[in-house]
């Protein structure tokens, strides 16, 4: 018997703990944001001169400025679209202070 009211009592308190919602703070970031938390060098490229606040993080609109800029920088031939070449060619423009 005392198991038994043991373990139902140790359910009631485990039972909220498995009913939380997930933080905000687990969520996927959107991508933009995931462009920059790949690679250091667009990081600190986008943190240079995309954070607006200066508290070295990029927020959501502060990465999506960021990646818009990227994306104009890398796209070398202008089809709208960033090729795995022109990414390694812009980072490297980046990388050596362009």
């Amino acid at each position: 018997m005392v198991r038994i009211v043991t373990a139902s009592i140790l359910l009631g308190f485990a039972a909220p703990l498995f009913a939380q919602a997930t933080p905000a703070s687990l969520k996927t970031p959107p991508p933009a944001l995931q462009l920059f938390e790949r690679d250091w060098v667009l990081m600190h490229w986008a943190l240079k001169g995309f954070d607006m606040n200066r508290d070295i993080l990029l927020q959501p609109d502060e990465a999506s400025a960021a990646a818009q800029a990227f994306r104009k920088l890398a796209d070398a031939d202008r089809d709208g679209r960033v090729t795995p070449e022109e990414y390694q060619k812009a980072r490297q423009t980046i990388l050596m202070g362009g």
